[in-house]
């Protein structure tokens, strides 16, 4: 968690928001991920926001469900994803690296199991995304035994009820996603974005990401100026990947350069 704190207290201090992007682990394949990973880390990223591939990925869009399925293809299991992590913690211990992943995967592991892993590989948070806050309890408990902070997704129909709970049970940060439905790229940001921060920003002074749907700069310099402490980006970045695995050596390019395009919106 102080990679978090660290990282937010410095981007303030600058007068900047966190750029935070999102890829599958292990797509299309172990070592390109890798590589794709160092890219975005060198291109700028304040902060990873990584996924755990998973068989029935209910809150993803078709660019990640099909990232997903490429990363399983090549082997992607939780140990191996877990071994990448620490591989990027010996490339850069000091960017916080967040994990979005599904119960079940939690689960079969051993919840208690998966948290004490989750902090030797060097995650520092972990947004379980079919996980309700009212079922949360244990998961909860075994992250802060084991020192990882607990993300958690506010949407427009979380009610102020619903969200007095979340904040109540989240360190790092708060996930707030701009629009309804799975993720994916959209060619504009929803109004209900701006309203739906204002609302929750009387109710916590924890740091308040934007995802699903931002792809564009003015996106990430929309929230930015809003009251968003960072911007998510993922299904744009996977799309790169997507287009150019035939041309790994363009793909790295495109994703670099996209990246430092996106960094500057921040700014």
């Amino acid at each position: 968690m102080n990679r978090y704190n660290n990282t937010f207290k410095r981007l303030k201090k600058n007068k900047q928001k966190a750029l935070i992007p999102f890829v599958v682990v292990g797509d299309p394949n172990y070592s390109t991920s890798l590589e794709i990973v160092k890219t975005i880390i060198n291109a700028g990223a304040d902060i990873l926001e990584l996924g755990f591939s998973f068989s029935e990925p209910i809150a993803d869009g078709p660019t990640i469900q099909t990232a997903g399925i490429r990363a399983l293809n090549s082997g992607s299991n939780t140990d191996k994803n877990l071994n990448f992590i620490k591989q990027i913690r010996k490339f850069n211990n000091k960017i916080p690296i967040g994990i979005l992943i599904y119960s079940n995967l939690i689960y079969q592991r051993g919840i208690e199991r998966f948290y004490k892993d989750a902090r030797d590989s060097g995650i520092d948070s972990v947004l379980v995304a079919d996980l309700p806050i009212e079922e949360a309890d244990e998961y909860i408990k075994a992250a802060r035994k084991h020192k990882v902070a607990t993300v958690f997704i506010v949407s427009p129909l979380t009610s102020n009820e619903r969200l007095k709970k979340i904040t109540k049970k989240v360190k790092g940060f708060i996930y707030v996603v701009s629009r309804l439905g799975v993720t994916g790229a959209k060619s504009d940001l929803q109004k209900g974005t701006i309203s739906l921060l204002n609302r929750i920003r009387p109710k916590t002074n924890l740091p308040l990401c934007v995802g699903f749907g931002i792809s564009k700069p003015e996106h990430v310099k929309e929230v930015c100026k809003a009251k968003a402490n960072g911007a998510i980006v993922g299904s744009a970045i996977v799309k790169i990947i997507e287009k150019n695995l035939k041309n790994k050596r363009l793909m790295l390019k495109k994703i670099g350069n996209y990246i430092k395009n996106l960094k500057q919106s921040t700014l």
